[in-house]
């Protein structure tokens, strides 16, 4: 679906154009295309190739999906793979991909399975014409800033997210197997936003070190500053990850010490038990000579010894905290 297809010249905009009047807008001189689909087809996908003389192996990748991110170099043109991230609103992530296709006076962005738009974007870039006049370099670091950006309120969330888990992992009244679910469901989250951010990092190197593409040559210090932004993120997604495996840590060490404190209750209740039932053994036994078996106080006397020394067994328990 066409969002929307419009010319600017000189870093100002001329018009909302057809699809069928890019090829004319193309020819005038230090003229601009910027095209933005959504979720397009087949035959729009070889509608945009046909106007702007798009690499087949680009528009093959562009229509089949699920892109690792990266960007290529095809002659004078380049192919920018993002992935976006949205929240969703019981917390789970949605992938949505971007695919940019970047010329010296076009760039035509392909938004998949993404529900956010680069409205803003656009008014940014015709806000600041001066800087619009850089041509489509510019337009490519906005949207690659707009879509980095976005990673930083998910990371947040994320960050929260992680210290309510760590909050609940040291509740008497939480459960040790819901806690490890919901830390390997964060760890999935975290891979996700690992897996859009570090390959990008490495292929951004190329639009600012070493040899820049031609049409980037004027913009290199704005791309070192998304990279910049890509580095805190999974410098921050990296704290997470480890802090999740502490905690999982954590979590085992307190089943292990509630198992310790429910052993050293069992044994020190059979402690207690342990005395009465062996003294009732004793003269349980049935034989006819036996010490104290015709006293008159010998029942009372058995009783006393068994509670006094339940009594001091306890005590010594309760002051070693095993009950």
């Amino acid at each position: 679906m066409l969002v929307n297809c419009v010319a600017y010249k000189n870093g100002h905009k001329l018009a909302e154009i057809e699809i069928s009047e890019i090829s004319h807008y193309l020819k005038m001189p230090d003229c601009l295309i910027w095209v933005a689909l959504l979720d397009p087809d087949t035959a729009e996908l070889t509608s945009m190739k046909n106007a702007f003389h798009l690499h087949e192996l680009a528009v093959e990748d562009a229509s089949h999906g699920l892109q690792r991110p990266k960007i290529e170099e095809y002659g004078d043109s380049l192919f920018v793979v993002l992935h976006s991230i949205e929240m969703g609103s019981v917390g789970e992530l949605k992938l949505g991909e971007i695919d940019l296709f970047v010329g010296t006076n076009y760039v035509l962005s392909v938004r998949q399975n993404s529900s956010q738009g680069f409205t803003n974007v656009r008014e940014r870039c015709e806000l600041e014409p001066e800087l619009l006049r850089n041509g489509s370099a510019f337009v490519l670091y906005a949207i690659m800033d707009s879509v980095v950006d976005r990673y930083f309120p998910i990371v947040d969330a994320l960050e929260r997210e992680l210290e309510i888990i760590e909050e609940r992992v040291f509740s008497k009244f939480s459960s040790s197997r819901l806690n490890l679910e919901e830390v390997y469901t964060l760890k999935r989250k975290l891979m996700l936003i690992q897996h859009a951010t570090a390959p990008l990092l490495e292929a951004l190197g190329r639009l600012y070190g070493g040899r820049v593409p031609k049409i980037c040559i004027s913009m290199q210090e704005y791309f070192r500053d998304i990279s910049d932004h890509i580095s805190r993120i999974i410098k921050s997604v990296e704290s997470i990850r480890e802090m999740s495996t502490t905690i999982i840590q954590v979590n085992f060490s307190l089943i292990s010490l509630s198992e310790s404190e429910v052993t050293k209750k069992l044994a020190a209740y059979g402690a207690l038990f342990a005395v009465p039932t062996a003294i009732a053994g004793i003269y349980g036994m049935n034989f006819k000579f036996m010490p104290e078996l015709e006293w008159k106080f010998g029942y009372p006397v058995a009783l006393a010894v068994i509670f006094i020394s339940d009594l001091v067994l306890w005590a010594r328990f309760r002051k070693a905290r095993w009950l």
